[in-house]
């Protein structure tokens, strides 16, 4: 049986397809002996440098992969070699939110009424108050608006106001970014559809109808805190601006076919999920006035709906399945949180994490601008990575809530027959490309690894108003996931 893996696993790669384990891992990692090409059964393997000249990928690789339970290293290039991690700290931040707040912790969203209800009139206000929930969506907001409904409510006296001070107030996660990219909206303790709006258009006689919407799988709202106007222009494709009460953005006609949608993120979270929960009560009968925003320590008040969202442990495993950088972020503040800790911004809660990684996992020196990767200012080594993960307690905390990866060819085919079982994290930047967790070999060692590419230099050449989608990023990305394929299928053969 064990030939026929072997075989299966040279197959694999002709498709195209010591760190101790305790609190005083050292930052520098030794290099252990290169393999031989020729195993004792006959089996030959190429070697890891033959693979990555074959990637043909521009930049650096760095790589490790040891004994996980062991925390020996096994095999490993430029371990020591710190590059961005992109969203493979997704799986640092799950492992730092699991142990706190803990597996089973909910995020809540609240109705707080500041006074009583008499005649289905709430004589005072009523506050929408975030509790962090990455989760929260348009289907959950009218579900709280049919429990205003039930409870006989049917309007206020006093304000509407909606509440995000549960987290920071994050206006974008990276600054670096275009404006116009979903994947980098605001942060706050109020957050609803990943804090991002559904920009929908149609052609229309000779140009465009356009919408902006709340969708979810039950409901869908037209959103008024957010505009789209269509312009006869070339380019840019997007400008955005920030009105003060929402926000204001031109997209260039000629740009759009005859119909479609796209995500854009929106900057005022609280005031996108009061606009959306107020059109869903007026739905329902119940009257509310314009939300307004105070971010403040909510007022006491009586709790007239809420809703829990699913265990974190549910989060995390979503969030490291979709990558979500929203969901990172307010997971990862909110792990800060429960440990006593107030972070001004992202930069200081990912150093707050880099310390935790330090003293919990003994890895030092990590740089951590953030819970999600998108910050290209991050830094991790393979070495620190690896140590990270075979960290007491460390593979049974994150084996459950790592994403199953199949082997897949050269074109991106998964490869059938697999006999190797991968967990592990993905991570994605223009010109940088990571993959870290665990795999088992059948019949071997469950086996740690870390592997990080990248080409900064051809990152910074790009302008940001390219950096959605520069000019040679895909295949180079292309490259560096069938050389991360390749190594996984070298190292079941030889760890096996």
């Amino acid at each position: 049986m064990r030939h026929v893996t072997r075989r299966w696993m040279v197959g694999a790669l002709m498709a195209g397809a010591a760190l101790p384990a305790c609190a005083n891992a050292p930052a520098r990692a030794p290099l252990p002996p290169l393999r031989p090409e020729r195993m004792a059964d006959g089996t030959v393997v190429a070697r890891a440098q033959s693979l990555i000249d074959a990637a043909g990928i521009s930049g650096r690789v760095g790589y490790a992969v040891a004994d996980a339970r062991t925390g020996r290293l096994l095999e490993a290039a430029e371990p020591n070699l710190a590059l961005p991690p992109a969203s493979v700290v997704k799986a640092l931040t799950a492992l730092y939110a699991l142990e706190a707040p803990g597996r089973g912790h909910r995020f809540v969203t609240r109705l707080v009424a500041t006074g009583p209800v008499s005649g289905g009139q709430v004589a005072g206000d009523l506050v929408l108050v975030g509790g962090g929930d990455p989760t929260l969506d348009t289907d959950d907001l009218a579900d709280l608006a049919q429990a205003l409904r039930a409870r006989g409510i049917t309007g206020i006296t006093g304000r509407f106001i909606v509440n995000g001070a549960a987290l920071p107030r994050i206006a974008r996660i990276d600054p670096d970014q275009p404006d116009h990219v979903g994947y980098n909206p605001a942060v706050s303790g109020l957050n609803l559809n990943h804090n991002r709006v559904q920009f929908r258009w149609q052609r229309s006689g000779g140009g465009h109808a356009a919408a902006m919407d709340a969708p979810a799988t039950r409901n869908t709202v037209r959103v008024s805190m957010a505009q789209m106007q269509v312009v006869a222009r070339q380019g840019p494709l997007f400008t955005h601006r920030d009105t003060g009460a929402g926000d204001a953005w031109t997209v260039a006609g000629p740009a759009l076919g005859n119909s479609g949608t796209r995500w854009l993120p929106t900057r005022h979270p609280e005031l996108y999920a009061g606009d959306v929960l107020r059109a869903l009560a007026r739905d329902r009968g119940v009257t509310l006035p314009a939300p307004v925003v105070a971010n403040g320590a909510p007022p006491a008040g009586t709790v007239v709906a809420q809703h829990a969202s699913a265990p974190l442990e549910e989060v995390a495993r979503d969030m490291l399945r979709w990558s979500n950088n929203l969901t990172a972020e307010a997971v990862g503040l909110s792990a800060v949180q429960a440990r006593g800790l107030r972070p001004g911004g992202l930069p200081q809660s990912g150093a707050q994490m880099a310390g935790w990684a330090q003293a919990r996992l003994g890895v030092a020196g990590m740089r951590l601008v953030d819970h999600s990767g998108l910050g290209e200012a991050s830094r991790i080594s393979p070495a620190q990575m690896v140590a990270a993960l075979c960290a007491p307690g460390v593979a049974g905390q994150l084996r459950d809530v790592l994403r199953d990866m199949p082997l897949r060819d050269a074109n991106g085919r998964e490869i059938p027959g697999n006999p190797l079982q991968i967990r592990a994290k993905t991570g994605t930047l223009n010109f940088v490309s990571g993959l870290a967790g665990y795999i088992q070999p059948p019949g071997g060692p469950e086996l740690a690894f870390a592997i990080f590419s990248a080409d900064l230099d051809a990152r910074r050449r790009i302008p940001t108003a390219q950096r959605e989608a520069p000019v040679g990023a895909r295949a180079w990305s292309t490259r560096a996931r069938g050389l991360q394929q390749a190594l996984l299928a070298r190292w079941g053969t030889l760890h096996g």
